[in-house]
């Protein structure tokens, strides 16, 4: 047959190079199958994600019931190995799997420690390789309770409805997940729910269907997403639908009872993008819109493209600029590990600075002046770096925008102005750490500056007066 030749000699040549490296290939992207890692090392949370794998989508059909509380799902992964795969893990808090396949094939699973699904495909994975698995699982899902940062994830409503919404996870208590930072992906969801339930998501709306047992909702977030940023929520919604004017769809939900303030701060939403556009850049994501829960839970949080506010919070502007600033900075650009926190916390924190500046008309050289007057010892000690599992959402909303401040005026306003519009646009979709902040601010300062971060953002106390005062900041 024509081919036959070139195809032996390959042949050959593979056969010499497995010999030459003891039964294995070597350097040709192939390698010894073996485990992926069971975490992916981030410092405070060193078991949550997984390693050997890159995920591209999640595409979840998820049934609900609110009345029992039994959730039915479908969740198909499209993935690639980094490394030749004797088997993988996933993220999976509670909820029970019933079955899982490989590239259509069965194969065979188990369940370790809190969250680790274990799974061990039927033929190994070459590294390079791309594969889909299937896994359908079902359960009554429950928060993750934490005793620094609260319940995190699936939760209830008093009004018989469910939300997911925690950091730095929540993802894991309603689907298999890969649950690091360092592993974005897109996802689709189909959610199905009686009738008279509405449901809403991150992304765009992709339609309605009836289906049995009632309507199933579809939703599509093409932006590639970090876990934990993603949402589902299940209420007697009123939605309101329009489009920025570039056409980017907003579709806001509020639950029944919520009040008529959170609607008029939510109309304001497509000024505050205008306005977060002028000071980071380019939206960065396809879809906008709000989530209005008539639930207290202590926290709002940037879910992608639509962020989710607590009662009590959500008829406030500043809140509202704050999650929004997020889709630049902690969503979009999303840190390498947890100890990089400051740069979404910081930097929304600060947006709601610049907001009431250019806005509200407030003197910010005087409100800077005024904190610094009444900060106490332990204000000066919050760390803004490496704060440590549980602190990292304390020091960086109030020392953060002071530190940011501080640095508009050490490097001067356009050199600041040029590093907050141009660093979401260099790292979209991407992964970033505080110290390719650093780096990237000296570059545009064209000066070292390490001096300011070491007495701001890695060291605590009181920084010295040059830090502290530069330029007309001097008291």
């Amino acid at each position: 047959m024509r081919g036959q030749k070139p195809v032996v000699i390959a042949a050959a040549v593979l056969s010499s190079l497995c010999l030459g490296a003891g039964g294995a290939v070597a350097g040709d992207g192939w390698g010894q199958a073996k485990p992926g890692s069971d975490g992916a090392g981030d410092s405070y949370y060193p078991q949550d994600g997984n390693g050997g794998y890159d995920v591209a989508d999640y595409d979840l059909k998820v049934g609900y019931d609110p009345a029992s509380h039994q959730l039915t799902g479908t969740q198909n992964i499209s993935a690639r190995a980094t490394q030749s795969l004797s088997s993988f893990n996933l993220d999976l808090h509670g909820l029970t799997v019933d079955s899982v396949r490989v590239d259509r094939r069965a194969a065979t699973f188990t369940r370790t420690g809190d969250h680790e699904l274990v799974i061990t495909p039927s033929r190994s994975l070459r590294r390079g390789q791309a594969f889909a698995v299937e896994i359908a699982y079902h359960g009554v899902p429950a928060p993750i309770s934490d005793p620094s940062l609260g319940d995190n994830g699936w939760q209830y409503t008093k009004a018989g409805g469910a939300f997911v919404a925690g950091e730095p996870k929540s993802a894991t208590t309603w689907y298999p997940v890969n649950d690091t930072p360092l592993d974005k992906a897109t996802f689709h969801l189909a959610f199905t729910v009686p009738d008279e339930w509405g449901v809403i998501s991150n992304g765009r709306e992709r339609g309605t269907f009836k289906a049995p047992g009632g309507t199933t909702h579809v939703w599509a977030e093409q932006t590639p997403t970090v876990p934990y940023m993603t949402t589902v929520a299940v209420d007697k919604w009123t939605f309101d639908r329009s489009r920025r004017a570039d056409g980017t769809p907003v579709v806001s939900a509020f639950a029944p009872g919520v009040p008529d303030s959170a609607e008029q701060a939510e109309a304001r939403l497509p000024e505050i993008l205008d306005f977060l556009e002028s000071k980071f850049g380019k939206y960065p994501i396809d879809a906008a819109g709000g989530i209005f829960l008539n639930e207290e839970i202590g926290f709002s949080l940037e879910t992608m493209s639509r962020p989710i506010y607590s009662a009590g919070w959500a008829g406030t502007v500043p809140v509202i600029v704050h999650e929004n600033a997020h889709q630049w900075y902690g969503d979009s650009v999303a840190v390498e590990h947890w100890r990089d926190v400051c740069l979404n916390e910081c930097f929304a924190s600060y947006a709601e600075w610049l907001w009431d500046e250019a806005k509200e008309g407030v003197d910010l050289d005087a409100q800077y002046a005024d904190t610094v007057k009444k900060a106490s010892a332990k204000f000066w000690n919050g760390k803004l770096y490496d704060m440590g599992p549980g602190n990292e959402f304390s020091s960086v909303y109030s020392k953060g925008p002071l530190m940011l401040h501080a640095l508009r005026t050490y490097i001067g306003q356009p050199t600041f102005d040029l590093v907050l519009k141009t660093w979401p646009a260099l790292h979209r979709n991407g992964n970033v750490s505080m110290q390719e902040f650093q780096r990237y601010t000296e570059l545009f300062a064209h000066r070292s500056l390490k001096g300011f971060f070491d007495a701001w953002v890695y060291g605590t106390g009181k920084p010295a007066d040059q830090y502290l005062f530069p330029g007309k900041l001097k008291p």
